[in-house]
């Protein structure tokens, strides 16, 4: 074989051993994934039920970066929260419309369509609401929280 097809024989059969995306990896480590290759849970319990998640790289719960992807079903609602970091948010798929404020009030959203992006300074007070199903990215650091500006609206309060 030439080196270089040698190289590449060498490279794929490597790839052949890696298994599919362990998401929630160590954030030494890197990672590739396509849409096809995302595994879908429940939501974290601070979110409303109906909620899905992949967490794609890093860990929510420690210090540094991680990525994670949302689904929301149609017709679905976050009340008004902040995060305690930075936070940018990417539309992957449908409509993510965000208002800004302590009050939820639908009418004064923006919609976000796909590949739009949300860029939220920590403390930020916002809510969400979509009316198809709708996929995000979230990027951000942990530990990451979600505080609702009225404790009643907490999920995690009816558990």
């Amino acid at each position: 074989m030439q080196p270089l097809k040698l190289q590449a024989a060498t490279f794929a059969s490597v790839l052949v051993f890696i298994p599919a995306p362990a998401f929630a990896q160590q954030a030494q480590q890197h990672v590739m994934a396509n849409a096809g290759d995302v595994t879908w849970k429940d939501g974290p319990p601070s979110l409303p039920k109906g909620a899905q998640m992949s967490l794609l790289y890093g860990d929510p719960t420690k210090d540094g970066v991680f990525v994670m992807r949302l689904k929301f079903p149609a017709n679905y609602k976050i009340p008004p929260h902040t995060h305690a970091t930075d936070e940018v948010v990417t539309v992957v798929s449908g409509t993510f419309n965000i208002g800004m404020g302590p009050a939820f009030d639908p009418g004064k959203t923006k919609a976000i369509t796909t590949g739009g992006v949300i860029a939220m300074a920590p403390g930020t007070q916002h809510y969400v609401q979509t009316e198809q199903d709708t996929v995000v990215q979230l990027s951000t650091r942990g530990p990451w929280g979600i505080a609702y500006v009225n404790p009643a609206d907490d999920p995690r309060k009816s558990q």
